[in-house]
């Protein structure tokens, strides 16, 4: 009987941390949306797959550091526009017009279709989208998760105007307080699809003010632009742009702008950073992403643009190839377009860091 109580103790003693380190991570759906909690670290993430699989809350113990300015889900849903953490395809950021060039072809626009718009082209048309399938929510001992997919190719206006069947799978993770991001794309047509995909999201600090924020940008080529915020193929070495770009003052910046070359760690990470008094972000790129758009306009011009009335955040955008990358390389002046093989797949993570909350 004493031999049979021991080994009760000893399993029940086996099984405590493991139950301990579980409570630690849930996932959970609230309606439509879908809440990742970390409790040790007081870490929630909220996804709303039904409006473009956003990303539209993340809290640090009571603090938010993405931008979504509204009242309530009801009202995103009512007038859905760029905040928290998009995802934006099947190009992010512009075209310098209403097509795009792969394997040497040219793809004009439907423009009468209503899902593209413009003289120059931004951000695709996916960001808001209600087409996204959750396929799964789940936590378990070291983290919590959402993963969701797009399948693109049932979409005749989509096809019709990026005639190359993929699908997209992306993966919410919450581990440790920070919160991985991971893009999967499966192209199952027959020839090489560019990837030009990017997310835009926004961040912000509570502590302080933009005026008050530094930031660090780990790259080493600053990208000149043209009028209409394309790259002209002529580049710069990031110190003439920012003198200090481990520490710039975000203040004397009015800032949409493109850089690459990322810089990388010894674990192949290129890192970005905004700070506040105490509070700090980091955001970590893998390799995959090979360019960042760095966008967080003055107060004076925040004041001029509906809907951006709030000038306290900065989006560090994650690309797979600088602004209107597809049509710059078919001209020769971008050689770092990644393209996936017919039947093959490609991924990239991000990572969204905080610390001194």
């Amino acid at each position: 009987m004493k031999g049979q109580t021991l080994a009760l103790v000893a399993l029940l003693l086996a099984v405590a941390p493991i139950s301990a380190a579980a409570q630690q991570y849930t996932a959970r759906r609230n309606g439509e949306t879908v809440l990742l909690e970390d409790t040790k670290n007081q870490t929630v993430v909220s996804i709303l797959p039904v409006v473009g699989n956003i990303a539209f809350s993340m809290k640090v113990k009571g603090h938010e550091i993405l931008r979504w300015p509204y009242a309530s889900i009801e009202e995103f849903k009512s007038r859905p526009a760029r905040s928290g953490i998009p995802f934006v395809g099947p190009w992010a950021n512009r075209l310098d017009e209403q097509a795009f060039y792969a394997n040497g072809k040219r793809y004009a626009f439907d423009m009468n279709l209503g899902n593209v718009s413009g003289a120059i082209p931004i951000h695709g048309f996916l960001s808001t989208t209600d087409q996204w399938q959750v396929v799964e929510v789940k936590a378990e001992g070291k983290s919590a998760w959402i993963t969701s997919r797009l399948e693109f190719f049932k979409q005749p206006m989509w096809m019709k105007q990026f005639p190359f069947a993929h699908t997209v799978e992306i993966t919410y993770k919450l581990q440790d307080g920070i919160l991985q991001v991971l893009t999967k794309i499966t192209n199952m047509s027959s020839e090489p699809m560019p990837v030009a995909v990017g997310f835009h999201p926004y961040y912000k600090l509570t502590d302080s003010t933009r005026e008050e924020w530094t930031i660090s940008v780990g790259a080493k080529k600053h990208w000149l632009l043209s009028s209409q915020k394309i790259p002209t193929g002529e580049t710069e070495a990031i110190e003439k742009f920012f003198p200090n770009s481990e520490a710039a003052a975000l203040k004397d910046y009015n800032l949409d702008d493109v850089f690459s070359d990322l810089a990388l760690d010894t674990e192949g990470r290129a890192h970005m950073m905004v700070k506040g008094k105490r509070q700090q972000l980091d955001i970590m790129l893998d390799p995959n992403w090979r360019a960042v758009v760095i966008w967080s306009p003055q107060p004076a011009v925040t004041a001029g643009q509906q809907g951006q009335a709030d000038p306290n955040f900065i989006a560090f955008e994650p690309m797979a190839g600088i602004t209107d990358a597809m049509n710059l390389a078919h001209k020769g002046l971008y050689k770092e377009l990644q393209s996936i093989p017919s039947g093959g797949s490609w991924e990239a993570r991000f990572w969204v860091k905080p610390s001194g909350f």
